[in-house]
C-alpha cells in the first residue's frame, strides 16, 4: 500500500474509535426504572384459552365418484340395461391397460388386418413409452372401460362407474359411462 492510503486509513479508524467511546456510557437508569415499575405491578390474570369445538369430521371417498373435469352424464343414465343391473364383472382377469386411468391413455394410430376379416386395431400408448394393440371387446381404464367400437379417429369405449347411490338392499348401483378417445395428434 502506498503511504498516503496507509495514513488515510489509520486516521479513519481513530475518528471511528473516537466516536464510539462516546457510545459506552452506563447511563441504563431510565431502563431499570421502567422494568423495577413493571416488576411492582401485581400479576394480571391470563384469560383461558377459547374452548375448542370439534368440526365435524368428513370421509372423503372420490375414488370410485366421477371425475369434476370430466362432464357430468346426462340425468336420463339408465341403471339398467336390457332388462339386468349393470355390475362390473369383478372376477374377469383383468388386462394390462387396466392399470392406467383412462386419461392417462393416448390413442396414436390404428392398423388393420390384411385378411379377409380386416380388422381393425387402436394402438394405444400407455404413457410410459408401451404401445398397445387393442380391438373391440378389449377392456382399457380403471373404470371397467370395454371398447365398443374401433375407428380410424377414434375409439368408442363405456366405463362402468358407481353411480352414488344404493339399492334396496344396500348394494352399489353402477351406471355406464360412455367415453370417446379420439386420435392424438402430437403436431
Amino acid at each position: 500500500m502506498n503511504l498516503h492510503l496507509r495514513k488515510g486509513l489509520s486516521l479513519a479508524s481513530i475518528l471511528i474509535a473516537s466516536q464510539l467511546v462516546g457510545c459506552g456510557s452506563n447511563s441504563y437508569g431510565d431502563l431499570e426504572q421502567y422494568v423495577a415499575e413493571v416488576q411492582a405491578r401485581p400479576p394480571g390474570k391470563i384469560k383461558p384459552p377459547p374452548e375448542f369445538k370439534p368440526h365435524a369430521t368428513f370421509n372423503y371417498r372420490a375414488a370410485g365418484l366421477r371425475s369434476p373435469f370430466i362432464p357430468p352424464m346426462p340425468e336420463a343414465t339408465n341403471f339398467e340395461r336390457a332388462g339386468r343391473q349393470v355390475v362390473p364383472e369383478f372376477t374377469r382377469t383383468k388386462e394390462y391397460l387396466e392399470e392406467f386411468r383412462f386419461d392417462a391413455l393416448r390413442f396414436v394410430g390404428s392398423i388393420a388386418r390384411a385378411d379377409s376379416t380386416g380388422q381393425l386395431w387402436a394402438l394405444i400408448n400407455d404413457g410410459n413409452g408401451g404401445v398397445h394393440r387393442v380391438k373391440e371387446g378389449d377392456f382399457m381404464g380403471k373404470n371397467h372401460g370395454q371398447i365398443l367400437g374401433v375407428t380410424t379417429t377414434k375409439v368408442e369405449v363405456v366405463e362402468i362407474v358407481p353411480s352414488g347411490g344404493t339399492d334396496d338392499d344396500g348394494q352399489k348401483l353402477w351406471i355406464e359411462r360412455p367415453r370417446t378417445m379420439m386420435l392424438f395428434d402430437a403436431s
